[in-house]
């Protein structure tokens, strides 16, 4: 689930999930990002069990399935704001390291 949660693009669309359903060619035209793309980082958010579809029409409609997800969201910011650099400038755990 913590991997889903590392992308950018994940994120985006959580943020926009957030305001309720969405259709993928609504989050395209909101992100700026290809439909293959945006499906793509929906599968991955549905696998982990973050997002649900539910078919409108000949579409589908993606929405958060956990609202707690947003406190997760809004606890990591408030950390990352307390700790941004230390968590960058880490010798350890950098950008160059893999921690997996």
């Amino acid at each position: 689930m913590f991997r889903s949660l590392g992308d950018a693009n994940r994120l985006a669309i959580l943020r926009h999930l957030a305001l309720g359903e969405h259709k993928v060619r609504d989050l395209t035209e909101h992100l700026g990002l290809a439909q293959s793309t945006v499906s793509a980082h929906l599968a991955c958010l549905r696998d982990c069990g973050l997002v649900r579809s539910r078919p409108e029409g000949r579409a589908s409609m993606f929405s958060l399935t956990h609202p707690e997800l947003l406190q997760l969201l809004g606890a990591a910011e408030r950390l990352l704001a307390a700790t941004g650099d230390a968590v960058v400038l880490c010798a350890r755990h950098g950008p160059s390291q893999d921690i997996s």
